[in-house]
């Protein structure tokens, strides 16, 4: 996990404006498993939202804490029930926002 600056987390939630949550925490809980789906989508795309449902018994705050330690994901912000999730991408053509990132730094 990475530790953004102020500059930089503002602008991945000006990025992260248009996106629509692509998971969701229900009442299955957080697992690894999940984890790993996480960081599988991840993985081709830097930014998602990911969202809490109302039947889920944990919050987003558990949910932060969760995804932080069990992976190297950075929570951008919480808003409400959502989540902006941030990982660096591994290969080279998926890795358009940590290119403008790294300039910003």
């Amino acid at each position: 996990m990475q530790s953004l600056t102020g500059k930089q987390k503002r602008f991945l939630r000006a990025q992260a404006n248009t996106l629509s949550p692509i998971f969701s925490i229900g009442k299955n809980g957080l697992t690894n498993t999940w984890i790993d789906e996480l960081e599988l989508a991840m993985n081709k795309r830097e930014l998602i939202k990911v969202n809490t449902q109302q039947n889920a018994e944990v919050g987003v705050i558990e949910v932060a804490a969760f995804i932080e330690g069990h992976s190297n994901i950075t929570v951008v912000q919480k808003i409400g029930r959502t989540l902006i999730l941030y990982k660096p991408a591994q290969d080279a053509k998926y890795a358009e926002l940590s290119v403008q990132l790294a300039k910003m730094a």
